[in-house]
């Protein structure tokens, strides 16, 4: 199998001095060792994953990991055109898709409940005449905001092994919960309802969710702009909170602020995660920073991902490593392409993963990741059309800041 070495190291400061003949006294090399730091390192695997033959991957709104090291992947089967491949016999896949470990495709289900008792995602961009859409039209819908709509986003898979999904569409006001074999458990919100960021029922176009013990947090960040937080079992609302900690205010602008003072409510809270100590952390994609809080919405720390960048946001994704310690947090940086390594316990950037581009190990349009128990890294590419496994080869000792 054919694999490329893919992390690069983006740090400043002068490099290790050499040990000339064993000269150095102790007190220089333990000054020299303060100026480095552990990075982890890895390789692409080209192969990954393996689809069944006719049957295509659209734009990826979530990609991520289980327990077991699955990979699940949510796409969008309504971004594919018309023509060429599916004029002979090629398809989208279904909406959710499990590969095992090493890519083999081991299932797919999801679509609008044919009984109605669950809400699928509206969906918007390109029609497919191949995807069975309710609410599809041959017209280009909209997210409200001039974009092409979506749909279809993240995707969670919790300790018991149930499927969790948002979609940020027109009009998707609702997350769902489902088994591993695409039964329906559990919806929280309704869609095509008007909601505001302090509105303890619905939500409007979540980006992200997450499970930690009996609570499900949710990133709620194209229509409002909020971590807000609900019963894992029930659905019962619990609590909610914006950037800092403060209440979250639709008012505030959300113009995108490259530098000068920064905004004290989120602009597209769009990734979420907790790490084993019980710390939330939040990408703010349009606001191109990582927050972090208490599980009660306690503000600990922020962090810019390269701040000035053009585009629309440097922290899309976000996801801890595998170590029991979580010593890394990876960011997924859309307008740069790359995966950014921040040291969990400063949030100060410390290496970075891929660049701009189609080949292996660079990402065009990186929009989520997620991290398996072997602490490989899982990427989806929203306009891309694929999934990406970067395998997880160990630590690297480089020079500090």
């Amino acid at each position: 199998m054919r694999r490329h070495i893919v992390t690069s190291v983006a740090l400043a400061g002068a490099a290790l001095a050499a040990v000339l003949g064993g000269l150095e006294s102790n007190r220089t090399e333990a000054a020299q060792a303060q100026k480095s730091v552990a990075v982890p390192i890895f390789e692409v695997d080209s192969k990954f994953p393996t689809m069944p033959g006719k049957m295509l991957l659209g734009g990826v709104g979530g990609a991520t990991a289980d327990s077991h090291g699955n990979v699940w992947v949510f796409h969008r089967p309504h971004t594919l055109e018309e023509g060429n491949a599916t004029e002979n016999g090629w398809g989208p896949a279904p909406p959710v898709v499990e590969f095992s470990p090493d890519g083999k495709y081991l299932q797919g289900w999801g679509g609008p409940s044919k009984t109605g008792e669950y809400q699928w995602f509206n969906r918007g961009g390109l029609y497919s005449a191949h995807v069975e859409c309710q609410s599809c039209s041959k017209e280009r819908r909209t997210n409200g905001d001039g974009r092409p709509g979506s749909g279809e986003h993240g995707i969670f898979i919790d300790a018991n092994d149930n499927v969790w999904l948002t979609g940020n569409g027109d009009g998707d006001g609702q997350i769902l919960k489902f088994t591993k074999d695409g039964k329906f458990l559990l919806q929280i919100g309704k869609g095509g309802v008007s909601a505001d960021s302090n509105d303890t029922t619905h939500l409007s176009r979540p980006a992200a969710v997450t499970v930690y013990k009996d609570e499900v947090l949710v990133a709620d960040g194209y229509g409002n702009r909020r971590i807000v937080v609900f019963d894992a079992n029930t659905g019962k609302y619990k609590r909610h909170w914006g950037a800092y900690g403060n209440k979250p205010d639709d008012k505030a602008s959300k113009a995108e602020q490259r530098s000068g003072q920064p905004s004290q409510q989120f602009n597209t809270p769009h990734g979420i995660t907790v790490s084993n100590d019980g710390i939330v952390y939040v990408s703010d994609r349009a606001n191109n920073r990582v927050q972090s809080f208490r599980l009660d919405g306690t503000f600990v720390k922020e962090t810019f991902v390269k701040r000035g960048s053009q585009g629309t946001g440097t922290a899309f994704g976000v996801a801890l490593s595998g170590d029991p310690q979580q010593r890394f947090l990876y960011v997924a940086d859309g307008s740069n392409e790359r995966v950014a390594i921040l040291d969990r316990a400063s949030l100060e950037e410390i290496g970075q993963i891929g660049g701009p581009g189609r080949k292996a190990g660079e990402f065009f349009h990186i929009h989520s990741l997620g991290v398996d128990p072997q602490g490989n890294l899982i990427t989806g590419e929203s306009q891309g059309y694929r999934v990406q496994r970067f395998v997880y080869k160990g630590l690297s000792t480089v020079a500090a800041r």
